[in-house]
């Protein structure tokens, strides 16, 4: 009947563009083809003429779909309006939050001996004797069957996602379960899913996704050893520095408990997750040609200049040293100092806020040494479904405690960012359309309940609500009635809440004289304020803007000379460490940022 039902229905489709530098890789493809799954229809994806079933992981990687590539996703069935237009949401989503790894910038270091360059993978630098790794393989007794096998690891793929929930790798582990679920379907055997695996690597060999070769081995051999053939890895007992062509993300972990003190792989690439995890690690690592590194030598891994020092003198080794002692030392005078206020040489404090998306990254924006935050992106909190009050409620109020100063940016959806549970039309150019306060106008009643839930959670604390995209003084001042009738007719007092705007709107640079009149606080938006003052969308895929313009500036410099209220800044130029000097000496006083940006962002304040 199902079957029936999705042939003669009518199909739905939508043109999905990728804008992730990252292609469409196997993290935010196990996430969607997760979501796809949830739908009573049927879900395809088509590129290039290749039409496939987009609620499968190897299928839709078998697309390599890169940045730019365009592919029309259908629906079809009883759930197809729900199914596109929740995998439509998640998708823009998924390319507006995927980390693009690029080619990670080489500081200049002069050595005397011959050098080997690389790509770096993660900066630092090592001493030791280039080894390479052994491996055994060991065959236990087994008592499993292939599919307990296949369910075991899966279990231990998911415990291994609880535990890194905390961190940036917990969808590596979601990403590879999601893969072994789609293989180990058609497989009833070790045997065919080799070949499975053979045959999937072979789709992705010489493509932008190869490096996810890796990911396929990967779960191949933790199946293998759940059926007791172990490859048992055994490294050197002293210190050293590993080169291989390649390792799997799962044996990372292991050299946690060895010697390593540095990585060198010759045929990853910076966006693998192997690559992730050796960031994540903290282990100096470079990719480049292993061959020509001498064994069992001592060599210099000097992964912020990008090279191995293959026959290091004895000025090299001391020159390697210093660099070394150096490195340690500024990392952990950050770290240690990232709960302490920023200080300029001349001795003015500069206060460092956070941007963060939900509970979780408040949290973690505390531990980082955040003094409060500066940009809740309210959107974030729930991507899925609509909240209810008392579920907004309670994930305010649990952030809210968190910090004594907060800033709340009303819901800004539309442009690139949508919810399934907030229905804008099409429109042929969102960026100009209904986004941000505009939503006052066409979901009034979905604003008024975050309005009630901000209200209810602040329990009397003072809380700024900022409305975005805001380009008139007749706007704002709506905006705020409108909040000021929520919370008289719930008959809650909001003397303790403060009102204020997102500047990127260019209207809003001439209007700072009238603005003055009625906002409590400004926050600069640069991400958005730099697309508009230079017309180019900040997706494009061709058109990029400089985002240390003059012009940006000088548009930031009228902004502070012309308000009389607080001006903070919550844009990306914000951590940009070729940006905060001129901030600073624009008169800007507090930065909001990442908050893993937030160490480094403070040790740069303070030599300004």
């Amino acid at each position: 009947m199902k079957l029936f039902k999705n042939l003669f229905s009518k199909p739905l489709s939508t043109q999905l563009k990728v804008t992730s530098s990252n292609g469409f890789h196997l993290r935010p493809v196990a996430r969607f083809t997760t979501l796809a799954k949830s739908f009573s229809c049927d879900v395809t994806a088509t590129f290039k003429g290749k039409r496939i079933d987009a609620r499968k992981v190897n299928n839709l990687l078998s697309l390599s779909l890169e940045k730019h590539d365009t592919f029309t996703l259908t629906t079809q069935g009883k759930e197809a309006q729900k199914a596109l237009t929740a995998l439509q949401t998640l998708f823009e989503t998924l390319m507006q939050d995927d980390v693009e790894v690029s080619t990670i910038g080489k500081e200049s270091t002069t050595y005397g001996g011959e050098t080997l360059e690389g790509d770096i993978i993660a900066k630092g630098v090592a001493i030791a004797s280039a080894s390479v790794y052994e491996a055994e393989t060991l065959q236990h007794e087994n008592t499993l069957t292939f599919q307990d096998a296949v369910d075991k690891t899966i279990k231990a793929l998911e415990e291994m996602y609880d535990a890194q929930k905390k961190s940036n790798n917990a969808d590596i582990y979601l990403a590879q379960k999601a893969l072994l679920s789609t293989l180990a379907e058609k497989c009833d055997s070790i045997e065919e899913l080799g070949r499975a695996v053979a045959e999937e690597s072979s789709k992705l060999k010489d493509t932008k996704l190869s490096a996810k070769i890796s990911d396929y081995q990967d779960i191949l051999q933790q199946v293998k050893t759940a059926l007791g053939l172990e490859v048992k890895v055994m490294f050197p007992q002293d210190d050293f520095i590993l080169l291989a062509d390649d390792l799997l993300p799962s044996e990372i972990a292991l050299l946690s408990d060895t010697q390593v003190q540095g990585v060198v792989l010759k045929e990853t690439s910076i966006n693998s997750h192997t690559a992730i995890l050796l960031r994540a690690s903290g282990i100096p690592s470079l990719i480049a040609d292993t061959a020509q590194i001498p064994l069992s030598s001592d060599i210099i891994l000097d992964s912020v200049a990008g090279v191995v020092v293959l026959q290091p003198s004895s000025d090299d080794m001391q020159k390697a040293k210093t660099l070394q002692e150096q490195n340690k030392k500024e990392k952990a005078h950050s770290a240690s100092k990232r709960f302490e206020s920023a200080q300029t040489t001349q001795g003015k404090t500069i206060k460092v806020y956070a941007n963060v998306g939900d509970v979780l990254s408040a949290k973690v924006a505390k531990e980082e040494g955040a003094e409060g935050i500066g940009l809740l992106r309210s959107e974030f909190l729930f991507k899925s479904t609509k909240p209810s009050l008392e579920t907004q409620s309670k994930a305010y109020a649990e952030i809210f405690d968190t910090f004594e100063d907060v800033t709340v940016r009303t819901l800004d959806v539309g442009g690139d960012k949508a919810l399934p549970y907030i229905n804008i039309p099409l429109e042929d150019n969102p960026f100009l359309g209904i986004r941000g306060v505009r939503l006052f106008r066409t979901h009034p009643e979905v604003l008024a309940e975050q309005l009630h839930a901000i209200f209810v959670a602040s329990q009397g604390k003072k809380v700024k609500v900022m409305f975005p995209m805001v380009s008139t003084v007749k706007e704002f001042s709506k905006a705020k009635t409108f909040a000021k009738d929520v919370a008289q007719k719930h008959n809650i007092g909001i003397s303790h809440i403060e009102f204020g705007i997102m500047i990127e709107v260019p209207s809003t640079l001439f209007l700072i004289g009238s603005f003055n009149d009625v906002v409590d606080f400004y926050s600069i938006g640069t991400n958005d304020l730099t697309q508009y003052l230079f017309a180019v969308e900040r997706t494009h895929p061709l058109l990029k803007v400089d985002a240390l313009s003059p012009v940006v500036f000088t548009a930031l410099e009228s902004v502070v000379k012309q308000a009389t209220k607080p001006v903070s800044i919550c844009g990306e130029l914000a951590a940009n460490t070729d940006a905060i000097e001129k901030l600073v000496n624009l008169g800007l006083s507090t930065l909001s940022v990442n908050p893993k940006s937030i160490a480094q962002t403070k040790e740069t304040i303070r030599y300004v």
